[in-house]
């Protein structure tokens, strides 16, 4: 972890092997400005895109630390909610851009969760052909994962991530202190991304994760910096040796194949992490079941998802149409879906014979059941 002239911890991503973006770890907004200021991009205006939930909590905040630098600032503000991440949205910020006539030397700020992060980006990516872009996360999810690597995108006809773009931004700054007041439920949510990084990839840090759990729950801060450096590395390593998914970066899918069915399904009512929870769970029972896991590893794994206010079962689904769901998703190529399994914790592989009969075995696991009780 480095520290740079002004006392802020960053950590540097690549692409192609060359530098492409710093993520900082912050305590304020405070510095945001020295940070943009010292990038190559000579920004003249700047458009922070927030939703209706966070602009309320710091978009004010992020404004005074830019406009007091004489900085043209404007905010535009999309409705909050996975129902929301639609071509529709996106729509109406080309709009205001336009209307406000932002240009290509222009600079927009993703102020949100994982939601407006990938909105921005794909706005980014597709106005005027492609314009400048950084991502400030408030939500623990979107700081541990979704603003990491680059992709954009959004939803369309309720299918996830249908249609986007792989594009960088020029800067990640992480203010932890935010954390502090996060509903729980969203602490819960971005806490199951940090659970699939140490199962693929670092048991040692599953391991750590579960040392600390109490320090993780009462969210002190230095504790949350450490954890969420130990992510952002392990999701750089992948995202630089595979930027666009061709293989290795599939392994960040753990979880996600039947987690995306699920929340679909769901009509978005669970958020996204209690959904890679679920689909967790379920993926690490199938890898029990091809002797990959061990009976006592599969319940560890299932089990330590609770103390975290996470879902480990779910009550009124449908079985096949689930199923059905996950053919459609993005991550089925001709015909069979690229499902990640665990050989054991920090192990993550990508399988393409998980057969519909084992999937469904997993989700009638995961089903509740008042007679299980």
């Amino acid at each position: 972890m480095e520290n740079s002239e002004n006392g802020l911890k960053r950590l540097s991503v690549n692409k192609d092997h060359k530098f492409a973006y710093d993520i900082v770890y912050s305590d304020s907004f405070d510095y945001l400005y020295d940070e943009i200021s010292a990038l190559p991009g000579g920004w003249k205006k700047i458009a922070v895109i927030t939703d209706s939930n966070v602009g309320p909590l710091y978009a004010d905040a992020v404004c005074a630390a830019l406009a007091k630098h004489d900085l043209n600032v404007g905010v535009f503000t999309i409705p909050a909610g996975e129902e929301n991440k639609t071509l529709d949205t996106v729509r109406s910020i080309y709009s205001w851009l336009i209307e406000n006539h932002y240009d290509r030397k222009s600079l927009l700020v993703s102020l949100g969760g994982g939601v407006p992060g990938d909105i921005t980006g794909f706005a980014a990516a597709t106005f005027l052909r492609g314009i400048d872009f950084i991502q400030v996360p408030t939500t623990l999810l979107a700081q541990a994962d979704s603003s990491i690597g680059g992709k954009t995108g959004v939803d369309f006809d309720g299918y996830k991530n249908m249609v986007g773009a792989f594009y960088m931004p020029k800067l990640v700054f992480t203010n932890v202190s935010v954390l502090k007041t996060l509903d729980g439920r969203q602490f819960a949510s971005g806490f199951a991304e940090i659970m699939k990084h140490g199962l693929i990839r670092d048991e040692d840090y599953y391991e750590w994760l579960i040392d600390n759990m109490y320090e993780i729950r009462d969210r002190d801060p230095g504790t949350l910096t450490d954890m969420l450096y130990t992510s952002n590395v392990i999701k750089k390593n992948i995202v630089e040796a595979d930027p666009f998914e061709k293989k290795e970066r599939m392994l960040l899918n753990f979880g996600h194949t039947l987690g995306h069915a699920i929340e679909k399904y769901k009509n978005f009512s669970l958020t996204h992490g209690e959904c890679v929870a679920l689909g967790c769970v379920a993926a690490s029972y199938i890898s029990w079941k091809k002797d990959f896991l061990s009976m006592e590893e599969y319940y560890e794994i299932r089990d330590l998802f609770v103390p975290f206010g996470l879902p480990i079962s779910i009550e009124d689904i449908d079985i096949d149409e689930i199923i059905k769901l996950a053919h459609s998703d993005k991550k089925s190529l001709n015909g069979n879906i690229n499902f990640i399994l665990i050989k054991k914790v920090g192990k993550a592989f990508i399988s393409t014979d998980v057969t519909d009969d084992e999937m469904r075995a997993a989700l009638s696991e995961i089903l509740y059941r008042e007679d299980a009780e």
